[in-house]
């Protein structure tokens, strides 16, 4: 694997073609093997569902079993024998010229590196696209099977939709497109139209903490991380690797007396980022939507068995005891979003923005608790 930067790999985490086993995901494993004893494999596949929960790691699943198989046309001997899974032995030989990424049946379009700038494009270009044209005039080795994987979708932009449109509207024979989107309702009705379906659910705890352990065996799971990562092994690792879990739990024993926060720990947080520490900033502005979010359901869906830190529960039920109080934290949260947008792209000051949401957050609680 490289060292460059790549878009399609989540800080932390082995790249999804390195990743051998997959956790979860069943019923969208058993729609392809469906597809595949039936000899109906379409075209083009949409792989959609939340950032980080295995998406990626299914396609390249997919396209390892695809491309490993038996010529599509069928064996010598008869109709090929019925599958019941995607796993491709370990020592195949496609499974190792995946993850060198020199398998030539497979070409994977994905935010290309800037050349001049040596970071990542914020977009995936037409150009990039443009490639498939070569990938597709080569000639067709192993089975004959050519895949392609987008990972993901929704970073091209329109032109580049276009040009996908363009392959997905005839596309070359025996080519399998799988393409990976976390926001599905933002692409072309036209691209959607033509692929099928692959919903992906986010994991369940007891997939996430398996998926999380095989990913970072020298990493405890924090139970904390059940609740804060929904499902979500990328969300997870980031949370584990960046001590997102202890954040949230200075953020809960923060509000432990509100309607008026202690000024000290309030501080202490506002001062934990400034100019230059924006993955920080961007953390607690999640936390921090988070906490309200979860503040915002407690009344209505009891946070259950699962707390993202200890003594969450009786805070988020001191602060929201009934559905008027669930109502008021759900406005607050949408305005909470929209200053923390507005903020970013004002580049105002990260302390000042959330000393700021702190007494916005104080008023809210100033009205349920009077």
């Amino acid at each position: 694997m490289s060292d460059l930067p790549q878009a399609d790999k989540i800080s932390g985490l082995p790249h999804p073609n390195e990743t051998q086993r997959l956790f979860g995901h069943e019923a969208p494993r058993a729609q392809v093997l469906e597809a595949i004893n039936g000899d109906r494999v379409h075209h083009a596949w949409m792989l959609t569902g939340p950032k980080g929960i295995g998406k990626a790691t299914l396609a390249y699943h997919i396209a390892r079993f695809l491309l490993a198989q038996d010529p599509p046309s069928g064996s010598l001997f008869g109709t090929p024998p019925h599958v019941t899974s995607l796993d491709v032995p370990p020592d195949h030989s496609v499974v190792s010229r995946i993850r060198a990424e020199s398998e030539p049946g497979l070409c994977v379009l994905r935010r290309p590196l800037d050349e001049k700038t040596g970071k990542l494009k914020t977009v995936i270009t037409v150009d990039t696209v443009r490639e498939l044209r070569k990938f597709f005039s080569l000639s067709a080795g192993g089975n004959g099977r050519r895949i392609v994987i987008v990972d993901c979708i929704d970073d091209m932009n329109a032109n580049a939709a276009n040009a996908l449109l363009k392959v997905l509207e005839e596309p070359p024979q025996d080519a399998v497109l799988l393409l990976v989107t976390h926001q599905p309702s933002r692409i072309l009705p036209t691209i959607r139209s033509r692929c099928r379906t692959l919903p992906c659910a986010p994991l369940s705890p007891q997939d996430l903490q398996r998926a999380f352990e095989a990913a970072l065996p020298d990493h405890a799971f924090d139970p904390g991380l059940i609740a804060l990562a929904e499902g979500s092994v990328g969300q997870a690792a980031e949370l584990s690797l960046t001590e997102g879990v202890k954040t949230y739990g200075a953020i809960v024993d923060m509000c432990r007396t509100l309607p008026h926060f202690d000024r000290v720990k309030l501080l202490k947080l506002a001062n934990s980022v400034g100019r230059g520490t924006e993955g920080k900033f961007d953390q607690i502005l999640n936390l921090l939507d988070i906490f309200i979010a979860r503040l915002a359901r407690v009344a209505v869906s009891p946070t259950g068995a699962y707390e993202a830190a200890g003594g969450e529960k009786e805070v988020l039920l001191r602060l929201c005891p009934d559905q008027n109080a669930s109502r008021l934290w759900a406005d607050t949260q949408l305005e909470l979003s929209q200053r923390a947008r507005q903020g970013k792209t004002a580049n105002l000051d990260p302390s000042s923005l959330i000393l700021d949401m702190g007494l916005r957050i104080e008023e809210t609680a100033s009205k349920i608790l009077r």
